[in-house]
């Protein structure tokens, strides 16, 4: 089950690299056709919005790496656990203030790989 986790955390990070990619990058040129209930002309004026949720994506990322790269089993899971927490809030977050579905990619991974990473209770996770 640590495997998965650990396996699911990383899938995490890159989703979340992609996001911040795309946030701060592509935003312009393809975000309408991304988020097509919203106008087109909305992207152009929105670019540093969307930069700086770039970033904070960019953020959850490093974090989740960080975890992955903690040799201590506890701390790696303190870790692992805090910024899984906090994707699942952004994903809750974004499914009630954007769209249902624009929070799936976020909820549901992040709940699953919590559950697998704490489905084992002791200390020693190894």
């Amino acid at each position: 089950m640590r495997l998965a986790a650990l396996a699911l955390i990383a899938l995490i990070a890159l989703l979340h690299f992609y996001i911040a990619w795309f946030e701060i990058f592509a935003w312009t040129t393809i975000g309408a056709r991304v988020f097509d209930m919203f106008p087109p002309d909305l992207f152009a004026q929105t670019t540093q919005l969307a930069a700086n949720q770039g970033i904070y994506n960019a953020f959850l990322a490093v974090g989740l790496v960080w975890a992955l790269l903690i040799k201590n089993p506890s701390w790696q899971k303190n870790v692992a656990n805090c910024f899984l927490g906090f994707v699942l809030v952004a994903g809750v977050f974004a499914s009630i203030t954007v769209a249902f579905k624009s929070g799936l990619p976020q909820m549901v991974p992040s709940a699953i790989a919590l559950v697998l990473l704490n489905l084992n209770k002791s200390s020693k996770d190894t």
